[in-house]
């Protein structure tokens, strides 16, 4: 005996990215702006002026990836729950990378799931945190293992907010721009390479290529299941740094920077990427003054982490291994010994 739910309707999750200054926006609706002490003192008189709505609340959740937990998830619920928001209110993402992460997942689980919009306000959100639908938080085994795929209404990247951005902070954002380049657009690598992203008009048209880039991966393979992987490169290593670090000594941008640097000696030996290449990558980072090495005290201990990467089964890993500068592999056949083999290059630091 069986009973068939047919359930084959297609969803149009598309929606815009506006790079520009920031428009009036009025929602005849429930609304909150989830935001952290800090945005909010720089900023929320400006995001105000611009945004009006049927009842408008304000959240505030602790600034730091250290705070990317349950708690914080709880603290955004538990003030929706107590202004009776319904499946028609809104949430506001206005913050980097950690609050949007954090508003897209409370939203997609409020009551099932309700609208937001991502409003970021770092270089790093700007160009990858706030466009795909990536949700989520942090626990105790790893980073991102609780969340969920729910797609933003809209994106707005106004590049007024950069103007108050420390410059460790741009520099982490400038190694998503650079991650993009190497593994899908030649192109953009050497435009990268050439270009001085301090100069207002030429960072502009990097958070356009970048964003374009990854609106285009994010179309083919909205959940993951494919290409879209690829846009994880360096990360299966950074998020064992952050891990080890307990997010407190690197910014996300930095860590990937180390793991795009890692990966990138991986290919080496694999040989998919040239010394030369690998080198220039390098260069890159540095240009930016991003770091490049990490003291890999346990190589044994590094190596098991990975198995808790989401990409990862129960007995491979798979990794994201660039394939010279515009190119890029997704592979689980990084053998063990190999990796070793790097690990134990960067414990040598």
């Amino acid at each position: 005996m069986q009973v068939n739910i047919s359930l084959k309707k297609v969803v149009d999750n598309s929606y815009d990215i506006t790079i520009d200054t920031l428009p009036q926006v009025h929602f005849d609706t429930k609304v909150a702006i989830v935001t952290n002490p800090k945005i909010a003192g720089l900023h929320l008189a400006y995001l105000l002026s611009k945004i009006s709505a049927k009842e408008l609340y304000i959240i505030t959740v602790p600034d730091g990836e250290e705070y990317k937990n349950q708690e914080s998830i709880d603290t955004i619920l538990e003030s929706l729950f107590n202004h009776r928001f319904n499946r028609k209110s809104m949430l506001i993402a206005f913050g980097g990378g950690v609050i949007g992460d954090m508003t897209g997942y409370a939203s997609s689980i409020y009551q099932r799931g309700i609208d937001f919009i991502q409003i970021p306000t770092t270089l790093l959100s700007q160009v990858d945190a706030s466009v795909g639908g990536k949700t989520g938080m942090n626990n105790s085994y790893g980073k991102n293992l609780i969340g969920a795929f729910h797609q933003p209404k809209a994106v707005y990247i106004d590049p007024l907010f950069l103007t108050t951005l420390p410059q460790r902070e741009f520099s982490a954002g400038v190694a998503e721009i650079v991650k993009m380049a190497v593994t899908f657009n030649t192109e953009f690598f050497e435009f990268l390479e050439q270009a001085d992203l301090n100069d207002v008009t030429v960072l502009q048209e990097a958070i356009k290529q970048a964003v374009q880039t990854k609106a285009d991966v994010v179309a083919q393979d909205e959940k993951e299941h494919g290409i879209r992987a690829a846009l994880n490169y360096g990360h299966t290593f950074g998020h064992v740094i952050e891990n080890e670090t307990q997010y407190k000594k690197f910014l996300h941008g930095e860590a990937v920077a180390i793991g795009m640097v890692m990966a990138n000696e991986t290919a080496v030996k694999m040989n998919l990427m040239s010394v030369d290449e690998a080198s220039r990558v390098k260069k890159l980072l540095q240009k930016y003054n991003l770091p490049i090495s990490y003291d890999v005290v346990n190589p044994e201990s590094f190596y098991e982490a990975f198995f808790l990467d989401k990409k990862s089964s129960d007995s491979s890993i798979t990794f994201i291994i660039p394939k010279g500068i515009g190119g890029v592999e997704i592979t689980d056949k990084c053998e063990k010994n190999l990796l070793l083999c790097v690990l134990n290059q960067f414990g040598e630091s």
